[in-house]
């Protein structure tokens, strides 16, 4: 039976009552937090129309019966269902921007986001030049890409059409319809063909890669997502073989490609032994994103 919502709670208490219950609970984390405890003051933030970070600050604040109610039914629906947070709340969080989420599109996640943020990627991304968000699913990457770097116009593309209305939902919402073009196809057939005047400075990628035996023995969360979207073949590669093969004729002189292959340093290692390649360190290590030079690609 399920718990009876306390009619007075402030804002800690309630996700201390919602911790417990997802704690208690078969559940994995990753799509976005890390925890119950991160998952908790997700659900019971967005009741109070606070951001996450924002709910930080008002730990003292007492709920209503109706938020508390609200937020018991969203953990209710998080233990029962185990989707994924933000297709139940239809929104996410990256790097603290907002995103609509839908089980259309991946949920918004990259390490990528990192060095985006940081201002790891700046010295690819010069004044008025242009970037690629290959596989851009919701778009997220390519809308922190023009958030941090206003005066670059960004492409982003991806093969699903229900991803890209999700993208461009998302486009919208932060008002960079104009900033942000959307392509679709299959990663370089969806874009024009390569001139002097349309070459990328950077093109960053975050593509399907799990390997076929990490896929078979995924979470349950993980199988509410688009399998177009994880499923990169027996080795992980399968993809990026396809993106480093066509990545020299998109990339200006100076140009870089970067890529997220998660836990599968191994695997990339094994395919592209002779590539030389920038390691970048995220929050996860030093093994999850790797650059890649113009210059590189083109000796290939």
């Amino acid at each position: 039976m399920d718990p009876e919502p306390a009619q007075s709670l402030t804002l800690d208490q309630c996700i201390d009552q919602i911790t417990q219950q997802l704690e208690s609970a078969d559940l994995f984390y990753g799509h976005g937090a890390i925890d119950a405890r991160s998952e908790a003051l997700w659900i019971v933030s967005k009741q109070c129309n606070l951001s996450p970070a924002e709910a930080l600050d008002h730990l003292d604040q007492i709920l209503h019966a109706d938020q508390i109610s609200a937020a018991q039914e969203v953990a209710h629906s998080r233990i029962t269902t185990r989707k994924p947070l933000a297709y139940i709340l239809g929104e996410a969080w990256l790097m603290g921007v907002p995103f609509y989420a839908s089980e259309q599109s991946i949920v918004p996640r990259s390490w990528i986001a990192e060095l985006i943020v940081d201002g790891s990627l700046e010295p690819w991304l010069p004044a008025d030049g242009k970037a690629l968000d290959l596989c851009t699913g919701n778009g997220s990457l390519a809308i922190l890409l023009a958030l941090a770097c206003p005066d670059i116009h960004v492409s982003a593309s991806d093969i699903s059409l229900p991803a890209l209305a999700v993208a461009s939902r998302n486009l919208d919402r932060h008002g960079l319809s104009t900033q942000v073009e959307l392509f679709e196809g299959d990663l370089w057939e969806a874009l024009p063909e390569p001139h002097d005047d349309n070459l990328f400075d950077l093109i960053i990628c975050n593509p399907p890669y799990v390997n076929s035996t990490s896929m078979s023995a995924l979470p349950v969360e993980y199988h509410a997502e688009p399998a177009l979207a994880l499923a990169g073949g027996d080795d992980g590669m399968d993809l990026i073989r396809k993106i480093i093969a066509g990545a020299p004729d998109y990339l200006s002189e100076r140009g870089a490609l970067l890529i997220e292959i998660g836990n599968e340093y191994e695997n990339f290692k094994n395919a592209f032994p002779q590539i030389p390649v920038i390691w970048m360190e995220v929050s996860a290590g030093d093994e999850q994103v790797l650059l890649i030079q113009a210059e590189d690609l083109r000796q290939l």
